[in-house]
């Protein structure tokens, strides 16, 4: 039957169709967000009894306020395959929840999320820094700790025994080092895994405001990373030696000192994600998408 028949045969469900297909993207992106209400009440849940730290509130106001600033230029017609990926990981995060683990059936909704909002959202936003912002909402440092807190402690006792057998006399053992004849333990905030939420946090941020493609997003990556683990190291690394000299630092100081390294650590990683600085008189160099583009001032 061809649209014009059936617009004959049953006018008011193919207006219903046209009004239906002309609602707005801010529509279909709130009803996506109401389907997967199970899991915003899960991730509320967590954040109320203090089982998990309230960072990933950052990132979801991250991803209000970059829907709020493209709410002009969001698609009339969306993309149709991000928007099945949507549909798909919605339903599979609905059905799975009864037996998948709250995080594992979280991660699934949220993707989902980054998925409708990748099918609305214009062409120069891309969709990594979108998918990497909805995964760090989720509740996962407590689960980080767990799972990557010891490897990560290892590493920097490891890496701080290094920098620091030039002046000390130091030997490690697990998450302890001897210094001195002092023991300092690397403990479970020395483990930097705040640090690594903060710095891909930065990194997906910075990378949707200045715009930076998929393809230099993600081959900056390795780079976030490499910062986050030096700057953990040489944090955990100056607070052992002064703990290994027998004048450790005071709260205020400790907390202070490592507040700036988070700051620098972020600042660097905020650098490397904006687009380089003009190169020679009369020339700029502008990002699009995944290319860099020379343009005559």
């Amino acid at each position: 039957m061809s649209l014009a028949s059936l617009a004959r045969t049953h006018p008011r469900l193919v207006d219903w169709s046209i009004r239906l297909d002309r609602a707005p993207a801010a529509g279909w992106l709130a009803l996506q967000a109401t389907a997967l209400a199970p899991t915003w009440l899960w991730m509320a849940a967590r954040l109320r009894d203090g089982s998990d730290d309230p960072l990933g509130v950052l990132a979801l106001a991250a991803l209000a306020v970059l829907v709020w600033h493209s709410r002009r230029d969001l698609r009339a017609s969306p993309r149709l395959g991000w928007l099945a990926l949507a549909m798909i990981g919605t339903v599979a995060a609905t059905l799975l929840r009864p037996m998948l683990p709250p995080l594992a059936s979280g991660l699934l909704a949220v993707l989902a999320l980054a998925c409708a909002l990748s099918a609305f959202m214009p062409r120069r936003v891309a969709m990594l820094p979108v998918a990497g912002l909805a995964v760090l909402a989720l509740p996962l440092l407590s689960s980080l700790q767990f799972y990557a807190g010891y490897p990560l402690r290892v590493i920097t006792a490891e890496a701080s025994r290094w920098l620091l057998a030039p002046a000390f006399s130091v030997m490690r053992e697990g998450t302890t080092l001897q210094v001195d004849g002092r023991m300092v333990i690397v403990d479970a905030p020395c483990s930097g895994v705040q640090m690594v939420w903060l710095g891909y946090f930065t990194a997906c941020a910075v990378a949707l405001w200045v715009g930076r493609g998929n393809r230099s997003f993600f081959a900056r990556l390795p780079a976030v990373g490499l910062l986050v683990m030096a700057g953990n190291v040489v944090r955990n690394s100056a607070l052992v030696a002064f703990e290994g000299a027998g004048r450790p630092l005071a709260p205020w100081a400790h907390d202070a000192f490592g507040l700036l390294v988070l700051a620098a650590v972020c600042a660097c990683i905020a650098r490397a994600m904006a687009p380089p600085r003009s190169r020679g008189a009369g020339q700029a160099l502008t990002d699009h998408g995944d290319r860099h583009v020379l343009a005559t001032a």
